[in-house]
């Protein structure tokens, strides 16, 4: 079998897998699973396979016309390069171990078909973006992945959160989306063609009428799909769907999407300088800002979430200084550690019964009830604050070694400036990660109070995996030898320089925070659950306006205050209060977007009933006063009948008489 053929196969098996999903999921529920599985993971042997043919060489490339457009064609194209087929393969082992995972954390749902046939789906679509040799097929992929994540961060739709998050998460994706199309429209049309191959010839001619221009709306599109500042706030929100599926969106699809999108399209965006400053601010913000904001999270989902948008920000920084390599090193890293941090957090909430880390803080034993969910988390926190050996730090210090690189002007891939800003923001990035990655473990796992809850032992499907992926958490990074074949000969080894500095600072932010929680500890009250302040027979509204009020977690029918042993709250100090609320973004976005929207609504919605519809109520008005005048007239009373026809031929011989003595 060619190696074209395999690539086909990669995207095309779990779309089979969905389509199969769907159709037997009432039917037949008990093929469900093995149609979740086995597509997966057949597709990721032929990922693989696909790699390994591939080499790191030369790109694999081929193309059918897919119809007559008379103008610019739009083709089915392969285009798999080293990263394109790396990528690939991480996309199959994270999907299938979230597939795998899924069976035992969704066993008693009742939607797991339609959920199971939608990440199938889900994978598919970021397997067509991976492997896409033509833009408009890649758009296609790249919307529905879109939809896909609407039905799945809304699965649980009957709370209230869900069904808001999924909304949240479709609309600002799509604002993106739009200024998106338009740039990929301008692209094809100054290269005239949508083949990537060919666009990438184009700019390499210097044919591209409009970089500065067509770099910034691509970029639109890349920050809602990826989560970049100023569009990633619908990705803290969208930890409403099941743990899973964040794992699946954070790790390998989705987030991934506009990452892997700059990097395959990396020379438009260096056509324009312009384009690559605003794209280091862009990173800037987004790493550093995120660190803050993770730092004084409650809730287990949402502190990795803002991980998550922080670790993008890196990988955007290392494209802003025009090094795809070390973007996509980091991008293959950070989705083995991330897959790995959320699928070990659903372990941790279906122990413990909740996502508050305030109230895990006040449970003892906690890492006694699940050991593999410790074990395998503290390896993934470790490479997610870059310690050595771990992954991250290899990848990590991949970025910050190209923008030292930049910054001292050792290149001219990208501006100085660029390389500055991605550098400074990126060593104070090192800090705050491992101040936040410290907190989490510390009062996830060393929490004292009442003994945790005993939910019986976690299946298999699940800690399995956990081990599965704390493999390449653990080694992956030592693969920076073999991987400059794989992607246009970089050197990934790790610099002298940025390596002590980053390694240092990321130990500074692990002892601060561990001194302040120590500190935070001796002082709290020894209260074994802490103070209450809802009472725990007052009813749920009650609690959670009160929880609201006092910015307090909720377990169960109780608020509780908030930890007074937490670390992120003396660190912080008054900025804790805006970063637990992401810097009010939602509120600035709700100023400037949404009110202005809901106002003009209400302004069209005025003018259609009392403008509009006055003229439709006004013609059907004067037919009814006629109708009403005439119903008047109709009394049944025959002397009245006879009366009006006396004064009728009256009137009308009167008339006549007057016309004939006129004449």
């Amino acid at each position: 079998m060619t190696t074209t053929t395999l690539a086909v196969l990669v995207p095309l098996l779990p779309f089979l897998g969905a389509a199969a999903g769907l159709l037997l999921g009432r039917t037949a529920p008990g093929y469900v699973r093995p149609l979740a599985v086995l597509p997966s993971l057949t597709s990721l042997a032929l990922a693989v396979l696909v790699a390994v043919r591939q080499g790191g060489g030369q790109a694999i490339n081929a193309a059918t016309e897919l119809t007559p457009t008379g103008s610019i064609p739009i083709e089915l194209a392969l285009h798999i390069d080293g990263f394109a087929a790396l990528v690939a393969v991480l996309v199959g082992v994270v999907a299938s171990c979230v597939q795998i995972y899924s069976t035992g954390y969704l066993r008693d749902d009742p939607r797991y078909p339609s959920y199971a046939a939608l990440v199938s789906l889900f994978t598919s679509a970021m397997l067509l973006v991976v492997y896409s040799g033509d833009l408009i097929v890649l758009l296609v992929g790249w919307e529905v992945m879109g939809i896909c994540s609407y039905f799945l961060v809304g699965h649980y739709w009957e709370t209230p959160e869900a069904r808001a998050a999924s909304i949240k998460a479709f609309l600002v994706t799509k604002l993106g989306d739009v200024p998106f199309l338009i740039g990929l429209f301008a692209l094809g049309t100054d290269a005239g063609s949508f083949r990537i191959t060919t666009v990438l010839g184009t700019v390499a001619s210097g044919g591209l009428h409009h970089p500065t221009l067509i770099a910034l709306l691509l970029l639109a599109g890349v920050a809602g799909k990826s989560a970049l500042f100023p569009l990633h706030t619908w990705l803290p929100d969208a930890m409403a769907g099941p743990t899973p599926v964040s794992a699946l969106i954070h790790a390998a699809t989705m987030v991934a999407a506009g990452i892997y999108f700059v990097a395959r399209l990396l020379p438009v965006f260096q056509a324009s300088s312009a384009a690559m400053v605003v794209l280091a601010v862009m990173a800037a913000v987004t790493m550093a800002g995120s660190a803050l904001a993770a730092l004084a999270q409650d809730d287990i989902k949402r502190v990795l979430a803002y991980s998550t948008i922080g670790q993008l920000g890196y990988m955007a920084g290392a494209l802003a200084v025009g090094d795809r390599g070390a973007a996509v090193f980091h991008l293959l890293s950070h989705g083995a550690f991330k897959a790995l941090l959320f699928l070990a957090a659903g372990v941790i909430i279906h122990a413990s019964g909740t996502n508050s880390l305030a109230v895990m803080s006040r449970m003892t034993g906690l890492r006694s009830r699940v050991p593999d969910a410790y074990w395998t988390m503290t390896v993934a926190l470790l490479a997610l604050a870059a310690i050595p050996p771990f992954s991250g730090f290899f990848s990590k210090e991949a970025v910050l070694g190209a923008a030292e690189h930049v910054a001292t002007g050792h290149t001219e891939h990208a501006p100085g400036s660029a390389g500055w800003i991605v550098l400074v923001a990126g060593l104070v990035t090192a800090v705050l990660t491992a101040a936040y990655a410290t907190r989490l473990w510390l009062l996830a796992f060393h929490g004292r109070g009442v003994e945790a809850p005993a939910h019986g032992k976690e299946p298999r499907s699940m800690t399995v995996v956990l081990w599965v992926l704390a493999v390449p958490s653990l080694a992956f990074g030592l693969a920076y030898g073999p991987l400059p074949d794989w992607f246009d000969g970089r050197d990934l080894t790790p610099v002298l320089t940025t390596s002590v500095l980053g390694t240092g600072l990321a130990l500074v932010g692990g002892i601060v925070t561990y001194g302040a929680w120590r500190h935070t500890t001796a002082l709290a009250p020894r209260v074994p659950m802490g103070a209450v302040v809802a009472h725990p027979d007052a009813e749920p509204a009650q609690v959670e306006a009160e929880a609201i009020a006092s910015h307090a977690p909720v377990f169960g029918d109780v608020a509780y205050a908030p930890d007074p042993a937490d670390p992120g709250r003396l660190l912080l100090g008054p900025l804790h209060r805006h970063a637990a609320l992401g810097f009010h973004l939602d509120a600035v976005y709700n100023v400037l977007f949404v009110r202005p929207v809901q106002a003009g609504a209400a302004l069209v919605r005025f003018l259609d009933r009392e403008v509009v519809d006055t003229y439709v109520r006004g013609a059907a008005a004067l037919p009814r006063l006629l109708g009403a005048a005439v119903r008047r007239a109709q009394t049944g009373n025959v002397q009245t009948y006879v009366s009006a026809l006396l004064a009728g031929t009256v009137v009308l011989v009167v008339a006549a008489l007057l016309v004939a003595t006129g004449a």
